[in-house]
């Protein structure tokens, strides 16, 4: 089994990835994590040094890569989808969740978070918001390809997410 977690950066993938993945018994892998651990380098380090045409390169050769695992949840980053044929290929190779909280809860999380995030970096709050009004615009057609749809959940609990999961099992064997 294979489940790609999609949406934007903030929505919760890491977060709720692990912990479904302790409750179904597999494992987890963030893919920027994965890419990090590849390159020896740091995502944003990735895109202040080679730009974000080369990073995405290689997130789309890591995404290849994570669809042929087995038992596995993949945390994907926030663009993963939206590049490539990257939704596509997910859909082949297993179930896709995309996490859409509100985005008031994205800009909460994303202000507090200690990530580096390249994308958002010295943004105020206002800022932020506006951002990700445009982000999301571009990025939802994307998001929206994904099987399972969980949206406006600021707080899902992992055991949810498992019930949507064995549903969408049960509903498409």
């Amino acid at each position: 089994m294979r489940i790609f977690l999609t949406g934007y950066m903030g929505c919760g993938k890491s977060t709720i990835g692990r912990k479904v993945a302790a409750l179904m018994g597999i494992n987890f892998t963030d893919l920027d994590k994965y890419i990090e651990e590849r390159y020896f380098k740091s995502v944003p380090d990735i895109f202040a040094q080679e730009g974000e045409a080369a990073f995405r390169e290689k997130e789309r050769q890591a995404l290849h890569e994570v669809a042929q695992f087995e038992d596995i949840i993949v945390g994907t980053g926030g663009g993963a989808p939206c590049f490539f044929d990257n939704m596509n290929r997910m859909n082949l190779a297993g179930i896709t969740i995309y996490l859409a909280p509100d985005n008031e809860t994205l800009a909460c999380r994303l202000l507090k978070s200690k990530t580096e995030r390249p994308l958002i970096a010295g943004k105020s709050k206002e800022e932020l918001m506006a951002f990700i009004e445009v982000a999301l615009a571009k990025r939802a057609p994307f998001y929206e390809q994904s099987k399972i749809v969980i949206r406006g959940i600021n707080d899902i609990q992992p055991a949810e997410v498992v019930k949507l999961i064995q549903d969408y099992l049960n509903n498409n064997a």
